[in-house]
C-alpha cells in the first residue's frame, strides 16, 4: 500500500477485502476483513487522512499498541433485515417495510425530525447550543 503514493490514481489501486451477500439482485447485506496492523493502520491514519503523528500518537495509541503485539484478521457481516423484509414482501421499496422511512429529503414524517430543539430539552440532557454555530 505505501507504494501506491497519495495520488488518485494510486489511491484508486488500493484494494479491501469486502464482501456482500446478493439474492435476486438485491443486497442483502456486506461486510470487510478489518485494518489489523499498526502499520497499515498508522499509514492510513497519517497518509490517507492527513493525520500528524502527533495527532495519531495522542488520539489513536491505544489502538495502534493492541496492533502492535499481535492482532489476529477478524471481519464482520451484517445483514439488512429492511432489505431481508423486502425481498421476502415481493416489495418494490424499502419504504414499504420501513416502520420510519425518511422522505427524500431526509426527514422523518412521523415525528417531525430533524427539529429544532428548545431550551427545555437542552436542559434536561445538561446540554448547551454553541453559539458560533
Amino acid at each position: 500500500y505505501a507504494n501506491k503514493g497519495n495520488s488518485i490514481d494510486g489511491l484508486l489501486q488500493i484494494r479491501g477485502q469486502s464482501f456482500d451477500l446478493v439474492c435476486n439482485g438485491i443486497e442483502l447485506g456486506g461486510g470487510s476483513v478489518r485494518i489489523h496492523t499498526e502499520e497499515l493502520q498508522r499509514y492510513i491514519l497519517e497518509e490517507c487522512l492527513g493525520h500528524t503523528p502527533e495527532q495519531v500518537e495522542a488520539t489513536f495509541q491505544h489502538l495502534l499498541s493492541a496492533f502492535s503485539v499481535g492482532c489476529p484478521p477478524h471481519g464482520g457481516f451484517a445483514l439488512g433485515m429492511d432489505r431481508l423484509l423486502m425481498l421476502m414482501c415481493n416489495a418494490q421499496s424499502l419504504m414499504d417495510v420501513i416502520a420510519f422511512p425518511k422522505s427524500t429529503n431526509g426527514n422523518e414524517l412521523m415525528t417531525g425530525s430533524p427539529a429544532v430543539t428548545s431550551n427545555e430539552q437542552l436542559d434536561e440532557y445538561n446540554l448547551r447550543k454553541k453559539e458560533n454555530a
